[in-house]
């Protein structure tokens, strides 16, 4: 590359690899905390949650390297226009390729590495983290098994042991379901233990007794001496369920046709090897939609909104578009020509606005509507400051 391509290049690569790591903290985030119940419902030690939520990274890098792209190229170039250098790179006879080329470049590395992610590293990683959720759920005496706790084993379902003895026994056990709709049932037994029954665990309680309210309300009270509560159920679930999503590539590419869930739903196997195949093209599409928006030397006066909003206004656009011609190839096959549509349809009419030196902006009032919002944002800002400045300033006077 020329001096003045690598320079775009360092420059927008650095933006780039700041933007990624800031996203990509803030959406992981938000999915770790939704895992937190891993740890707080099933018992399970924190080494498990952070193994869970190591393996949730690859499957967030795909969505947001172009986000991180587009938002990198449009400020480089934004800033490079503030500051004059691109009337300069223009001034001295540089093409417009000197523009760009590295910017292309750059698109090109992170569209290898979102493939590399999605068709590599995600299966395997979406794989081992069903497989750690459903040892989590499954293990049941670890659930169980603690003295004077109330966990919930799945939705309408809950057991409390009071109590754990020196020969494995249990003491005052207490077990609410509520999962047949319209019927509650309250099991109590002073003792009990877990045993094995074949090949089915049950929850063998003794001396209790079972409340039991019917849908018309009517509660009625039954005395037992034992009964057994079938836990096989939740003894299965060690087994985790793969989707199209978890599953590899090549399975993909040719699936088992034993598999149940394929049995059940081949458009989903065939909708996930189109988004694979496609999702690695929106980096290439950003890049072209910043260049298209941004890649230009144009007066301050010209720019009616800062190139970066209208930059991520047309991304998001364009992968809602995406998204919703990928939840409909799930049931639709035709859609799978859409989800490549998509990203490369973008692409080409990015690359068409750069090839005939035209520019990609928002509509005139879709523009003043954005700055008006912005403007009443930043007017709300400045008054709510003004008015805790106030607020603070009395305080102290009154103090």
């Amino acid at each position: 590359m020329k001096v003045a391509e690598l320079y775009i290049f360092r420059r927008a690569l650095s933006l780039f690899l700041a933007a990624l790591a800031w996203t990509l903290a803030i959406v992981w985030t938000t999915q770790v905390l939704t895992r937190i119940n891993l740890v707080t419902d099933n018992g399970q030690s924190a080494v498990s949650f952070f193994q869970v939520a190591a393996l949730i990274l690859p499957t967030i890098i795909p969505i947001v390297v172009p986000f991180a792209l587009i938002v990198a190229v449009a400020q480089t170039l934004s800033v490079m226009n503030s500051d004059s250098e691109l009337v300069v790179i223009n001034a001295a006879g540089a093409s417009r390729m000197t523009v760009v080329k590295p910017i292309l470049i750059l698109a090109m590395i992170a569209s290898v590495l979102s493939f590399v992610v999605d068709n590599g590293i995600e299966p395997y990683a979406r794989q081992k983290n069903r497989e750690l959720i459903a040892s989590a759920r499954a293990d049941f005496l670890s659930l169980i098994i603690q003295e004077g706790t109330f966990r919930k084993i799945e939705d309408g379902l809950f057991v409390q042991i009071g109590e754990r003895f020196a020969d494995g026994g249990l003491g005052s056990i207490f077990v609410a379901d509520s999962r047949q709709e319209g019927t509650d049932l309250v099991y109590y037994a002073k003792t009990g233990a877990v045993i094995d029954k074949g090949n089915e665990k049950v929850l063998l309680m003794n001396d209790g007794v079972v409340h039991r309210k019917a849908p018309a309300g009517d509660v009625s009270v039954i005395r037992f001496t034992s009964y057994a509560f079938d836990l096989s159920a939740f003894a299965t679930a060690a087994q985790a369920t793969l989707y199209p999503k978890d599953q590899t590539t090549q399975y993909l590419l040719n699936p088992d046709p034993n598999d149940g869930y394929y049995q059940q739903a081949p458009d989903q196997y065939r909708a996930e090897l189109a988004l694979r195949f496609s999702e690695w093209a929106y980096s290439l599409a950003f890049a072209m939609i910043a260049l298209a928006v941004a890649g230009d030397a144009r007066s301050h006066r010209e720019a009616r909104i800062h190139p970066l909003i209208t930059a991520i206004c047309v991304a998001l656009l364009v992968r809602w578009l995406g998204f919703f011609a990928a939840g409909k190839a799930n049931t639709n096959p035709f859609y799978n020509y859409l989800v490549f549509a998509v990203p490369f349809g973008a692409s080409a009419i990015a690359g068409w606005v750069i090839y005939s030196n035209r520019r990609m902006e928002l509509p005139v009032s879709w523009a003043d509507w954005l700055t008006n919002l912005f403007s009443r944002i930043g007017e709300t800002g400045v008054r709510l400051r003004l008015w805790w400045a106030n607020r603070s300033a009395s305080r102290q006077g009154g103090a």
